[in-house]
């Protein structure tokens, strides 16, 4: 389960004075990237694993009710509302099962309102948190892969 921000670069575009290069190094080969090529740079700022009830969240409230490993994009909007309702069973965990209930499924891990379950809640609220001082210029996207 992921959650990207792309940025937009817009480098083919020569009024935008885009300039330089980086160099990056994967596998010990060093590779350089021509910023006046670059449209956008994609970062992954989240990254949950077996989190079923936030995936359950973005199907409901993101994806529209489909659940089929797409990548959708995820409004500031969205992010607060999931912010606030992590809040809210973080201050209540009674309500976690009306508010942000789990689901079962393959590769879901479990559907215990445990430790586990929460401390997600509290990693979904470190992440809300800090996309939200990103301030809403970048484009976000969330994505599954079973």
């Amino acid at each position: 389960m992921y959650l990207s921000k792309k940025t937009y670069i817009g480098g083919e575009y020569e009024h935008r004075n885009v300039s330089g290069e980086i160099n990056i190094t994967i596998a010990g080969r060093k590779i350089p990237i021509r910023l006046n090529r670059v449209t956008y740079i994609e970062e992954r700022v989240a990254y949950w694993r077996k989190a079923n009830h936030i995936h359950l969240w973005f199907v409901e409230n993101v994806q529209n009710g489909t659940d089929d490993c797409g990548s959708y994009s995820v409004t500031h909007e969205s992010i607060k509302k999931l912010l606030k309702e992590c809040e809210e069973v973080k201050l209540n965990k009674n309500v976690a099962a009306e508010i942000l209930p789990t689901a079962s499924g393959c590769f879901f891990g479990s559907t215990d309102y445990d430790e586990y379950y929460m401390d997600n809640i509290d990693y979904t609220i470190e992440i809300c948190e800090a996309i939200l001082m990103l301030g809403e210029n970048e484009e976000l996207y969330y994505s599954s892969s079973w």
